[in-house]
């Protein structure tokens, strides 16, 4: 079985293979001058995490206080399940979880579309772990993740028939940035990692070593 890496190089290659050189050349200025902006950096370890209660894509209520009462919690921010990236980083967590669960910890996965484009999500990817709707990023934002679209990188989007907007429920074409962090019981973050560049993910077995 390759690790997330591992098929986010694969990935990555067919998609230079394929995609025009234009579109290439424009998502990846988008992707630097996110970086340079210094926006949306996120989190730190040792901050405190905001406490949030999403809905789960079975449409029951998840209170992060509670999961803490039992132990870590490994919250995962995502695109949404439009971005191929974000589907095969949700489907590693899916092999560890089992791992997971066995140091105790309860993951969680986070994106800021509506809870039916969660429940695809989920059953798409068969996931067996939490998957909550953050509409209008409320929470991502308390996590300083949030960033807007650049207007020409909304357009290759559309051309392509891929609109974020009603994904997410509203108009704002706002993203988070696809960001990890384990929060321990006394709700302190204790490992965060918030890459600009929306094709880097942490490694799920990484995450699980620092639990």
């Amino acid at each position: 079985m390759n690790t997330l890496l591992e098929e986010i190089k694969a990935y990555k290659e067919q998609f230079k293979q394929k995609a025009p050189a234009e579109k290439q050349r424009l998502m990846a200025q988008a992707t630097q001058e996110l970086k340079d902006s210094g926006m949306a950096s996120g989190l730190v370890i040792g901050d405190q995490a905001p406490m949030f209660e999403l809905s789960h894509a079975d449409g029951t209520q998840i209170d992060l206080k509670v999961l803490l009462q039992k132990g870590p919690v490994i919250v995962t921010f995502y695109r949404g399940g439009w971005c191929p990236y974000c589907n095969l980083e949700l489907r590693a967590y899916q092999r560890e979880l089992a791992q997971i669960e066995e140091k105790g910890a309860t993951l969680v996965a986070i994106s800021p579309e509506t809870p039916d484009y969660s429940l695809s999500t989920k059953e798409k990817n068969e996931l067996d772990f939490y998957v909550l709707s953050d509409v209008d990023n409320q929470v991502a934002r308390q996590f300083d993740l949030v960033f807007d679209m650049p207007d020409y990188l909304i357009e290759i989007y559309e051309a392509s028939g891929l609109h974020v907007d009603s994904h997410n429920g509203n108009e704002d074409w706002q993203l988070p940035k696809p960001a990890t962090f384990i929060i321990q019981p006394d709700g302190t973050i204790s490992f965060s990692d918030v890459p600009s560049d929306y094709t880097e993910r942490v490694d799920p077995k990484t995450v699980i070593g620092k639990l």
